[in-house]
C-alpha cells in the first residue's frame, strides 16, 4: 500500500481502520475484535484509536486483536502504525505521560506509533508538547501530533515546538461532504511535508447513499463509498482513517486504496462536490 512520509521520518500507510464507536457495549466486544483481526489479516496497517472511544473501551479491544494477531503470527508488531489520542482535559505535563501510559497498557504494547492531542483544551500547548517530546525521547512513543487543530492552532503549535521533535500529524475531519481543510490547512501542512489524517472520509457512511456519486462510481465499476474514499486519499499528503466492521466494508475501503481516478473522474467529483471559495470554521465530530 502506498504510504505517506513523516517530517519526523518513516512512513504511515495512506489508508487504516478507524475504531471510533467501538469499545461502547461489552456485548460487541467479540464482534469487534474479529473484525479487527480480518482488518490485519486483510492487510491494514494503520489503525487509529483513542482513549475518549468508549472510555478507553475501543483500545481495549485494539489491544485484545492485536496480541491475538501477534501470537498467530498473522502480522510482525513492526508492520503495524498503532494510534492513540489523549484527552484535552488529561494534556497537562503530568496528565499526558499518564494517559499515555494508561492507553498502551489498554494497548498491550510498549510503545506507540503516533500519540495526538485530540483537540484543544484548557491546557497550554506548551506543557503538552513537552509531554510529547518527553515520551519521545522515552521511547513510549515514536512521533507525536494533533487532532482538529486548524491554521492558527498549527501556528501557534509550532511556536510551543521549540527544538523538540516536529509535530508529525494532524487529524481532521475531511470528505467530499465537508471540503473545508483543503482551502488553507491542507496547503499549510503540504508546505510542511506533514501528513492530513482524514476521519470521516465517507461521512460516516452518507456518501455512500449519494445519488451522483453512485451514478459516476457504477460508470467506473465501484461503488459509491470506494470512490469517495478513493477521492480523499487522491489528494497528496493526505491518508484517510474510516471506521468499519462488516467484512465487506473492510474489503471495500481497503480496495478503495488501489484505484486510480483519473482528471476527468476528479473534474466530475469537484462539480458534484465543489471544494471550498473561502476560509471557513473547522469542522468537528
Amino acid at each position: 500500500m502506498r504510504a505517506l512520509q513523516l517530517p519526523t521520518g518513516g512512513e504511515m500507510p495512506v489508508l487504516g481502520l478507524g475504531t471510533w464507536r467501538m469499545g461502547e457495549d461489552a456485548k460487541r466486544r467479540a464482534e469487534e475484535v474479529k473484525a479487527v483481526r480480518e482488518a490485519i489479516a486483510l492487510g491494514y496497517r494503520l489503525i487509529d484509536t483513542a482513549e475518549m472511544y468508549g472510555e478507553g473501551g475501543a483500545e481495549t479491544v485494539l489491544g485484545q486483536a492485536i496480541g491475538e494477531a501477534l501470537r498467530a503470527n498473522d502480522v510482525r508488531r513492526e508492520e503495524l502504525f498503532i494510534v492513540s489520542k489523549v484527552y484535552p482535559h488529561n494534556a497537562s505535563r503530568r496528565g499526558t505521560r499518564d494517559a499515555c501510559e494508561r492507553s498502551l497498557k489498554r494497548l498491550g504494547l510498549d510503545k506507540m506509533d503516533l500519540y495526538l492531542l485530540h483537540w484543544r483544551g484548557s491546557h497550554p500547548l506548551r506543557e503538552t508538547v513537552a509531554a510529547m517530546h518527553s515520551l519521545v525521547s522515552d521511547g513510549r512513543i515514536a512521533h507525536w501530533g494533533v487532532s482538529n487543530f486548524d491554521v492558527d492552532d498549527m501556528q501557534e503549535l509550532a511556536e510551543a515546538t521549540g527544538d523538540g521533535p516536529a509535530c508529525a500529524a494532524n487529524q481532521v475531519y475531511l470528505s467530499l461532504g465537508e471540503r473545508g481543510p483543503e482551502f488553507s490547512l491542507l496547503p499549510w501542512q503540504r508546505e510542511r511535508g506533514m501528513p492530513l489524517m482524514a476521519y470521516s472520509p465517507i461521512d460516516q457512511g452518507a456518501l455512500a447513499e449519494d445519488d451522483g456519486l453512485a451514478d459516476l462510481a457504477a460508470r467506473l465499476g465501484v461503488t459509491a463509498a470506494q470512490l469517495a474514499l478513493a477521492a480523499v486519499i487522491s489528494r497528496p499528503g493526505v491518508a484517510a482513517i474510516p471506521k468499519a466492521v462488516r467484512s465487506a466494508h473492510l474489503k471495500e475501503n481497503l480496495a478503495a486504496a488501489g484505484l486510480k481516478l483519473d482528471a476527468q473522474t476528479l473534474a466530475e467529483l469537484d462539480r458534484l462536490h465543489p471544494p471550498p471559495r473561502r476560509k471557513t470554521p473547522l469542522a468537528m465530530i
